[in-house]
């Protein structure tokens, strides 16, 4: 199944297939339940037969792991688990390191820091759900880095792999469009609009429209088609936008924006000489159109909530608008600065070995009982010294992905989807599957796809294969 999903032969058709299952998913959990499991059975033997190539086992992982918001939307659990892009990204990454034998020193150094945290306690009041909900985003950093660090893909495999990942992000594209109510019912404020996210999570929703939105630009800019044809892709990337945008929720759009300046900047930093010999796309040409529609989604949302769209990313808030509050960084960030600063009074405290994994909410003194939303606070709090290492090789991640992939646009998609997984972890942790899986991606080797002798291929092949290049 997972094969017939990445040779994409008929795209409208899987499309369509992913937007139906959206639209079922606001009756029945069954049609995501059954689609998921097809999908993982008829794969699996795929993936054990696969021996020379991680290609087939990532595509089946991120394409997955993808469907995490609109199992939780469609109320799938047990059958699907609630967290399942940590499990199954935990589960995938093991599997894989065992199978290709693979050794990460860098991802192993993390792995170790996070080891004492197990076993402290300052609080007393940590339970074992607690460790597995804060641990396991970053033990699955650690796997995918251990694992994906200078691994070889062809650009057009990455183009697959992206194209796989935007599929269940339509489902719940589909889902947000029943459930949002008409504009007249809806009492605009200057904060996360949940009515407008479906009724779920609008933090969640959000980064993942905009991490589609981010993938879709990507995309339409190398001409890896994803609908192919440029109208459709053009009316899914302003449709990520607007949605989005709705929510209210500012964090996962503005990664998307990150995301497209940083490409924007490698493309036009790169030397004439560079651009010519790996054919960079002129910006003009490819990139405008890209900007114009997600521009375009930005006014019309901003129209439908009669400017309020606009304030909120300026950071006013109805007690800024009434004078009853000062803007500054703490209402700018909601919260968030509250619990970066408690707890660094934490980590100052504890400083070696930190409170212990869970323990922070219970300890902080500012925003005590909500859990942290800065990963690296929440490291440093939790983990002490050992955090700071392991924070300290995450960067050291990023800058290494920078000396390999010559080409401008591979080595400015790779790096922007590294700055995204670190933008995501201080906005909403680790808690998803976005941060681990967009670091793995970002530490691959991209090369350009190998070059088929038609002649070649007919004289070799008696039947049909499928080209996973």
């Amino acid at each position: 199944m997972i094969k017939y999903l990445i040779q994409n032969k008929y795209p409208i058709v899987l499309i369509i297939i992913h937007i139906l299952l959206g639209f079922s998913a606001t009756l029945t959990p069954y049609a995501i339940i059954a689609w998921f499991y097809l999908v993982l059975i008829t794969s699996a033997i795929q993936v054990l037969k696969e021996k020379d190539s991680i290609f087939v086992l990532v595509s089946l992982i991120f394409y997955l792991i993808s469907f995490e918001l609109i199992s939780r939307m469609a109320r799938t659990s047990p059958f699907i688990p609630y967290e399942l892009g940590k499990y199954l990204l935990c589960a995938g990454l093991i599997f894989g390191l065992l199978r290709y034998k693979t050794i990460g020193i860098m991802g192993w150094i993390m792995l170790i820091s996070l080891i004492p945290g197990f076993f402290i306690d300052v609080s007393g009041q940590v339970q074992q759900s607690d460790i597995i909900f804060n641990i396991l985003g970053p033990i699955n950093v650690a796997l995918a880095i251990a694992f994906f660090n200078r691994k070889r893909l062809t650009s057009l495999q990455l183009g697959k792999i992206l194209r796989l990942m935007i599929y269940p992000i339509l489902g719940v594209l589909a889902y947000t469009f029943v459930k949002t109510p008409d504009f007249d019912e809806v009492e605009f404020v200057l904060g996360a609009n949940v009515d407008l996210s479906g009724g779920f999570g609008s933090n969640q929703v959000s980064t993942l429209f905009g991490l589609g939105t981010l993938f879709i630009f990507i995309l339409m800019v190398n001409k890896w088609e994803f609908s192919g044809y440029f109208i459709l892709d053009a009316l899914v990337l302003f449709a990520l936008s607007f949605q989005g945008l709705l929510t209210f929720s500012r964090g996962g759009m503005l990664g998307a924006v990150l995301g497209i300046v940083v490409i924007l900047f490698f493309l036009r930093s790169a030397p004439s000489f560079k651009r010519k010999k790996y054919q960079v796309p002129k910006v003009g040409k490819y990139v405008l159109p890209g900007l114009l529609i997600a521009a375009l989604a930005y006014v019309v949302v901003d129209q439908i909530t009669n400017g309020l769209l606009s304030l909120r990313y300026q950071g006013e808030t109805m007690g800024t608008i009434q004078g009853s509050k000062e803007k500054s960084l703490y209402t700018i960030t909601t919260g968030r600065l509250d619990i970066f600063l408690g707890d660094l009074n934490l980590w100052f405290e504890n400083f070696i070995f930190g409170v212990g994994a869970g323990a922070s909410r219970f300890l902080r003194e500012t925003m005590t009982g909500t859990v942290a939303h800065v990963e690296v606070s929440r490291l440093l709090a939790e983990h002490g010294l050992f955090g700071l290492i392991y924070f300290s090789v995450l960067c050291i991640a990023g800058l290494v992905l920078l000396k390999y992939n010559e080409n401008p646009m591979i080595k400015g998609i790779l790096f922007a989807l590294y700055l995204v997984a670190v933008y995501t972890s201080f906005h909403a942790a680790m808690r998803t599957f976005v941060t681990p899986a967009l670091i793995g991606l970002s530490l691959l080797m991209i090369r350009a796809p190998k070059k088929v002798d038609p002649k070649k291929v007919k004289k070799k092949r008696k039947v049909p294969q499928l080209i996973l290049e």
